[in-house]
């Protein structure tokens, strides 16, 4: 074991030779006097991570959009465009591959027709760009919001591909401008699949897994929802929110991701939230977790079908509760009294 490193360590420090705050890259560890055995072991404790394929840094440094811009500078040449899922990443919208915890990914780049990059853990290809379509960031060059969500939109699982438009929006992409430019790509991969998508993305969904939820809502026939719908109690206080819902049906659907939703705590949490807004204010909710929504024959539709004809009975007994409220502000979750 080396001198600068102890076996009950939890963050490296500065008796490391490597950079605490800057990515590097294998040979740069090794020039600094960590082997790649050393390195795979700092990787295997968590106090290293991967960024990029071939790109690593240490577990505490930033995730910024300066940091991500000096990851990407370590393996994309100066005359290559950044595109696809990396743009969408040194843009700030998270879209990389569910196995991207395990699996380093390669860094998509675009190079000039005849000049593909031949470059290990780079994904090279070629695409017609217009001026308007590359920006600048950091000293790269990227495709532009705008391109970079008509290109996801297209070319992702479609699944995947909701969820990276509602970032766009999100982000600040003009809902118009989206729109608008849909025609360019006629005749592209992935257009028909970029027509139907782009219309329904929503700058309100909150994660990966609500906006493939939200499609699987669509692609069950299901009335327009209101994504993260506030509900209110007796008081006119908001309380909870709901991550899809029909406030007019007391209809909703929720997705329960690992990060928040696996502890005791929180299944308790959850389980009163829900008890409650069944109880007292007679929603019908029906919960989701990943394999629900990515597996590859899920199909949430049954259920949500099954909900919603419930939870219209239960408004046919004649009985009602106040729900309406403005729409979500985007205030987090753990505001208000649960």
């Amino acid at each position: 074991m080396s001198h600068w490193l102890t076996q009950d360590q939890i963050l490296l420090d500065s008796a490391c030779p490597l950079p605490l705050g800057l990515p590097f890259t294998q040979a740069e560890a090794e020039r600094l006097g960590v082997s790649r055995k050393q390195l795979r072991n700092l990787v295997a404790r968590g106090l290293v991570r991967r960024v990029l394929q071939g790109v690593y840094a240490a577990a505490q440094a930033p995730t910024d959009l300066e940091f991500r811009a000096r990851a990407l500078n370590l393996v994309v040449s100066p005359s290559a465009v950044v595109v696809d899922r990396t743009a969408a990443w040194l843009h700030g919208v998270d879209i990389l591959p569910r196995s991207a915890r395990e699996v380093a990914v390669p860094v998509s780049v675009f190079q000039r027709p005849g000049t593909r990059c031949r470059r290990d853990g780079v994904a090279s290809g070629e695409r017609m760009l217009i001026p308007e379509d590359i920006v600048e960031i950091g000293g790269l060059l990227v495709t532009s919001p705008l391109r970079t969500a008509h290109d996801l939109g297209r070319l992702l699982w479609r699944f995947d591909a909701l969820s990276a438009l509602d970032q766009f929006v999100r982000l600040g992409v003009d809902f118009g401008a989206l729109n608008m430019g849909v025609e360019r790509y006629k005749g592209y991969r992935g257009v028909i699949q970029l027509r139907y998508l782009v219309p329904l993305a929503d700058p309100r969904a909150e994660s990966p897994a609500e906006s493939a939820l939200r499609l699987h809502w669509y692609d069950a026939g299901l009335p327009k929802p209101e994504p993260q719908w506030w509900v209110f109690d007796d008081r006119g206080v908001p309380i909870y929110r709901l991550d899809l819902a029909l406030p007019e049906l007391l209809f909703a659907a929720e997705y329960d991701g690992v990060e928040f939703h696996t502890s005791i705590e929180d299944s308790d949490h959850d389980d009163r939230r829900r008890r409650w807004l069944g109880e007292s204010r007679r929603w019908v909710i029906e919960v989701f977790v990943n394999k629900d929504v990515y597996a590859p024959l899920a199909d949430p539709g049954v259920r949500l079908r099954s909900g919603l004809a419930r939870a219209k009975g239960r408004l046919g007994e004649g009985t009602s509760y106040p729900t309406m409220g403005p729409r979500a502000t985007g205030r987090p979750r753990s505001e208000g009294h649960w």
